[in-house]
């Protein structure tokens, strides 16, 4: 066992979440601020959130860490299948209409009407 699945594992329980396992993995392998620049964060929310230690609400870094390290998916109404992490990342660039790139425009209105963005809006 590593220290930092044993950090985890102190601060998660045992079994640990599997996408804070796929977390520990990934930094096993290669370092926390490898996975911190993968999952577009700071080395130091990487570091909060293995020890449970992130204030805010988790589920965003989790939703990252399924899509970058799990092969988590969703079904985009524009797109279709796609790693959930670039969903997380189309919903935030389609907050704001951007003329003159198709893509951006078909996004805005997709995930307007996305029931996946619906669900984030309202908690």
């Amino acid at each position: 066992m590593s220290a930092l699945q044993a950090i985890a594992e102190e601060a998660w329980g045992v079994p640990l979440p599997d996408w804070i396992k796929a977390l520990v993995i990934q930094c096993d392998r290669t370092s926390q601020s490898d996975v911190a620049r993968k999952l577009n964060r700071s080395s130091a929310m990487v570091s909060q959130v293995l020890r449970k230690k992130y204030t805010a609400d988790p589920a965003h870094i989790e939703e990252r860490v399924r899509g970058l390290f799990l092969n988590g998916i969703v079904i985009c109404p524009a797109l279709g299948e796609l790693p959930t992490h670039e969903c997380q990342d189309w919903r935030g660039k389609a907050r704001v209409f951007a003329v003159g790139n198709p893509t951006r425009t078909r996004m805005y209105r997709a995930c307007g009407r996305c029931p996946i963005n619906k669900k984030e809006a309202d908690e």
